[in-house]
C-alpha cells in the first residue's frame, strides 16, 4: 500500500541538472534504504517508481534528491509541488506483549485451574500472582514458564517446574 510521505519543493543544484529538494513527512520511512527502496510519484493516476541516485538527508525534515531518469532540470522540474510516496507494509499484530496484559486470564498448570491476579515487576525476579483455590501462588514471569496464550480466549497455559506450586502448600 502506498502511503505519501514527501513532497517535491523545489529544484536544486542546476549545474548537475536533476536534483530536488523534498519536504519529509512525518510518516517517512525510518528505515528508507534510497539504494533499494523506490519512492513513488502520481502521473496521470499512475504510480510511477522514482529510483534514487543520490538521496542526502538534510535536517528532519528534508532531503535533497537525485532520481535515475530525471537527470535534468526540465525533467526534474515536472516533479516539483507533487507529493512522494512510499511502499507501506499492511499493518501486523504485534507479537510483543507485556506480562502485567496477563492480569484476569485464566490459567492451567499442572492440572490445576486458576487466575492471574497479579503482576509483580522487579528485574532481578519479576512474578506473575496466580490464584489457584482461593491462595495465591507467585510464579516467575519467565517465558520458558508459558506453553501457550490465548489472547481472544484470554487464557494462559503454563508448564511449571516439578514441586513449584506444592511449595506453598
Amino acid at each position: 500500500m502506498l502511503q505519501p510521505v514527501a513532497k517535491v519543493t523545489k529544484l536544486f543544484g542546476a549545474e548537475r541538472g536533476g536534483g530536488v529538494v523534498v519536504a519529509l513527512y512525518a510518516e517517512f520511512p525510518e528505515g528508507f534504504a534510497p539504494q533499494s527502496d523506490p519512492l513513488f510519484v502520481r502521473i496521470d493516476s499512475l504510480d510511477v517508481p522514482l529510483w534514487c541516485d543520490r538521496f542526502e538527508r538534510r535536517g528532519a525534515t528534508g532531503a535533497v534528491v537525485e532520481f535515475a531518469d530525471w537527470d535534468t532540470a526540465r525533467r526534474a522540474a515536472e516533479l516539483v509541488g507533487r507529493e512522494l510516496f512510499a511502499e507501506v507494509g499492511e499493518a501486523t499484530p504485534d507479537d510483543e506483549f507485556y506480562m502485567e496484559d496477563l492480569i484476569g486470564f485464566a490459567v492451567e498448570a499442572d492440572g490445576r485451574q486458576g487466575e492471574v491476579t497479579d503482576y509483580y515487576d522487579s528485574e532481578a525476579n519479576p512474578l506473575l500472582g496466580v490464584t489457584f483455590d482461593g491462595r495465591e501462588c507467585l510464579v516467575p514471569a519467565v517465558g520458558e514458564f508459558i506453553a501457550g496464550i490465548d489472547f481472544e480466549g484470554r487464557r494462559l497455559r503454563m508448564t511449571l517446574p516439578e514441586g513449584l506450586l506444592s511449595l506453598d502448600d
